[in-house]
């Protein structure tokens, strides 16, 4: 492999040195992540395709698993291509404002993805406790319109952390012992006091994170308390049945970004190298199941795929 130095005086490049302690390993690394990358890339882009295509799918539910799509395919993405850069060509520069932008492209699809999963409760709580205004309250332009408000708060949690990263003085060090721009790898490297860095980082995982997680389980008390007032056991599988795609997206999605959020803050005995692992596998694995989660669990969906495929 073809080797590039590149110094760390240079004040406007940084160093990614993808993942510490396990150099000689990256290629072999490179392995499972490519293969990751590249079935939730297809997996995300089938979904996309057949629901643009097929005009019966044009409904509230499906244009939500469109947005989804579009975050699972944003989130790897902004990771992922730079990762095996490293792995394959040792390509470890990125520029200040190239490491910046990604931090904050990669954190504001996070949080648009949270605000998806929220909507996608409500949906699922309309569609059981109020079948019958279903249409009239969710139509496609108001899932626009919620995807829209989701897209406007991720930008407005998110721009402030680039720019209070921006106004400080970084160190002469400018190696990060990460595959990505993460927050908290970027901020250990400034020469300033990180305090207020550090907690809005934290406010925004326990407030954006936290307040969505309460949305959900709210509407899914609800849910189950509409279903358990049904004496029919046949509806109440029925009405749990279109619950079991999304509350399997809620599993994939938040605890992966949880455990690794948790184990970076308070797991000090931890290896950095996990830390490092854990981190992307939360951008790889979540991409990667949630189109099959939805293929296995929505008949529709499942047929117009099968449908497609056929025609191929």
């Amino acid at each position: 492999m073809a080797s590039f130095n590149f110094t760390p005086s240079d004040a406007s490049t940084f160093i990614l040195m993808g993942i510490p302690g396990l150099e000689t390993a990256h290629i072999m690394i490179s392995i499972p992540f490519s293969t990751f990358y590249i079935i939730g890339l297809l997996g995300n882009f089938t979904v996309l395709f057949v629901v643009g295509k097929e005009q019966t799918l044009h409904k509230p539910i499906y244009l939500l698993f469109c947005m989804l799509a579009l975050t699972d395919i944003g989130k790897s993405t902004s990771i992922i291509p730079k990762a095996l850069c490293i792995f394959w060509f040792n390509l470890k520069h990125i520029t200040v404002n190239g490491c910046l932008a990604q931090m904050f492209f990669l954190h504001a699809v996070s949080v648009m993805h949270s605000s998806i999963l929220v909507t996608m409760a409500f949906d699922r709580y309309v569609a059981i406790c109020n079948p019958l205004r279903y249409t009239t309250i969710l139509t496609n332009v108001r899932i626009a319109k919620l995807g829209l408000v989701g897209l406007i708060r991720a930008v407005l949690f998110i721009l402030p952390l680039p720019l209070l990263l921006s106004r400080q003085p970084f160190c002469a060090n400018h190696i990060i012992p990460h595959t990505y721009c993460e927050h908290i790898a970027v901020a250990k490297i400034l020469c300033g006091d990180i305090t207020v860095d550090g907690t809005y980082s934290l406010v925004i995982v326990f407030v954006v994170i936290g307040l969505d997680l309460m949305l959900i389980f709210l509407s899914y008390g609800l849910i189950i308390r509409a279903v358990f007032r049904i004496s029919s056991k046949k509806v109440h599988q029925k009405a749990l049945n279109t619950c079991t795609a999304h509350i399997c997206v809620i599993l994939t999605s938040y605890t992966p970004s949880l455990f690794s959020n948790l184990t970076h803050q308070f797991g000090q005995g931890i290896a950095p190298h996990v830390h490092i692992i854990l981190a992307n596998l939360n951008f790889l694995i979540p991409p990667m199941v949630n189109p099959i989660i939805y293929g296995v669990k929505t008949k529709e969906l499942r047929d117009k795929v099968v449908k497609c495929i056929n025609r191929i």
